[in-house]
């Protein structure tokens, strides 16, 4: 075994996660695929197999470690068994790198090669994007957010920007080996077009709004206690009535711990309130359905409820796995406390529900992890003239998962051009504007109100038009091209073989 190119396999992968929030270095964004194609390159499969998952358990294994603080804190697991399941999470998502090492090897060997391992990348992040429910997280082009080439996101949105860093990357190691200056072009090509692309891509579509975003900070161990129900809803009615100039106010996901039936009477004077001060207030909560297949089975929903000057229901499209619902419940429910989270029994909506209101203005809504889906967001978005997503990053602690969380919406506002409003139990709650810049936050873990103003915006786009249809075209047209260039190859190469046989 080659113990130092595993080891730099594996810190390769490892690195990544400095491109990303909080640390926010996009020269890791080049460095960490870079490292990959130099260990990739010329290796038989079986060896870009291995290298592949090492790169993968190191860059999932660093990037998204703040799925352990859930497990351990608030499922109450052991370090060792917190330790060992999300290991067990990373190693499984590394097979992803695996089999994209294996299949480059495999397939796409021989010159220019590094366009196969290029396309094979962006192939694998949009595969990400829906395989399983999806993962979308820790795609290259979020790392270019705050630099001159965030630009290319309301053209082609993430993915654009993360096939940016895949032809620099790329082009970069080839161009090093090979001494030539060819392979940089399309990378550098394709960030000079960044620099030169107009910044404008929507228009106001009315004036600015008044908003207040409301964050509890409702430690996660009290907040599905039913003796702390009272108090909670006593904190969130006193923080909104504080707000009489706000045309809307925001609570976070599942701010109100409980059915809407049983604190309907709780909230009769808010809503009078609301009434009289033409607010409308939009919150999270849990609400239920019956199953329309079977009228006697009740379903459980993650919702975004709107009351008060304005009436309408969210149901959540994209659950996450073992927090929301339980894959293989019949097995696991019951097994070891994790798989017995609050609230881990939703269900998929089963109807379409009209989307929310500010005034005559739509609005696009994402419940927590949804936001992370470039295609669902800009779908959403695309009638709609504000974006709104709740959460609640308690769950994740003090870790880098909420820096990340925060750097997803921030993308989202650019590639759709529209105000973005990030209700949050205990931070980051921001108002995000339509180029993608924090326009005002609340500190993590204080209770308080984010007072702003956000405009809803008219215009699409090119991205909310197309999506990332083209960016998949052409990457299945170069693997094709690549394919059928590494056949002829081999079939020539067959043939001489054969005539020197004769």
């Amino acid at each position: 075994m080659q113990i130092a190119p595993n080891l730099t396999a594996l810190l390769a992968g490892a690195s990544a996660v400095l491109a990303f929030a909080p640390y926010s270095l996009p020269l890791f964004a080049l460095l960490s695929p870079a490292l990959l194609w130099l260990l990739l390159r010329d290796q038989p499969p079986a060896r870009a197999l291995l290298r592949g998952w090492l790169f993968g358990l190191g860059f999932f294994g660093a990037g998204v470690s703040w799925v352990y603080v859930s497990i351990h804190t608030y499922g109450n697991a052991s370090v060792v068994l917190a330790a060992a399941l999300t290991l067990a999470f990373c190693a499984a998502l590394a097979l992803l790198f695996a089999l994209q090492a294996w299949i480059g090897a495999r397939w796409f060997s021989g010159g220019h090669a590094w366009l196969g391992f290029i396309a094979l990348w962006w192939l694998f992040e949009w595969l990400r994007s829906w395989l399983l429910t999806g993962f979308p997280w820790l795609y290259l082009g979020y790392a270019w957010i705050d630099t001159p080439f965030s630009a290319l996101a309301p053209i082609g949105g993430v993915w654009l920007l993360s096939m940016l860093s895949l032809l620099l990357a790329g082009g970069a190691v080839e161009a090093l080996l090979r001494r030539q200056l060819v392979p940089l072009l399309p990378g550098t090509t394709l960030a000079l077009c960044a620099l030169l692309l107009p910044n404008h891509w929507s228009q106001p579509a009315a004036e600015p709004m008044h908003v207040a975003v409301v964050q509890p900070n409702v430690p996660q161990l009290m907040k599905w206690d039913p003796d702390h129900l009272s108090s909670i809803l006593d904190q969130l009615i006193g923080l909104t009535e504080q707000q009489p100039e706000a045309e809307l106010v925001v609570w976070p996901e599942n701010a109100v711990p409980a059915l809407y039936h049983r604190i309907a009477d709780r909230l009769a004077p808010l809503l009078e309130w609301l009434e009289t001060t033409n607010t409308t207030l939009i919150t999270g909560l849990p609400t239920a359905t019956r199953d329309l297949n079977n009228p006697e089975r009740v379903l459980y929903h993650n919702s975004l409820m709107a009351l008060g000057e304005q009436t309408g229901l969210y149901h959540k499209h994209r659950l996450v796995p073992f927090g929301e619902y339980v894959p293989l419940e019949a097995q696991l429910r019951g097994l070891i406390e994790f798989f017995n989270l609050p609230m881990s029994s939703f269900s998929l909506p089963q109807r379409n529900l009209s989307p929310l209101r500010l005034g005559r203005h739509e609005i696009a809504s994402a419940i927590c992890y949804e936001i992370a889906y470039p295609e669902l967001v800009r779908k959403s978005a695309l009638s709609a003239e504000l974006i709104l997503t709740v959460s609640n990053d308690t769950w994740f602690g003090r870790s880098i998962g909420p820096d990340q969380h925060l750097q997803m919406a921030r993308m989202r506002a650019l590639e759709n051009g529209r105000w973005v409003i990030r209700g949050t139990n205990n931070g980051i709650t921001a108002l995000i504007d339509p180029k993608g810049q924090i326009s005002a936050r609340l500190p993590v873990d204080e209770t308080g109100v984010l007072r702003g103003s956000v405009t809803p915006m008219t215009g699409q786009t090119p991205y909310q038009r197309v999506g990332a249809w083209p960016l998949l075209a052409i990457n299945l047209l170069l693997l094709g091209l690549r394919l059928l260039r590494v056949g002829a190859a081999r079939k020539h190469d067959g043939a001489a073989a054969a005539g020197l046989n004769n």
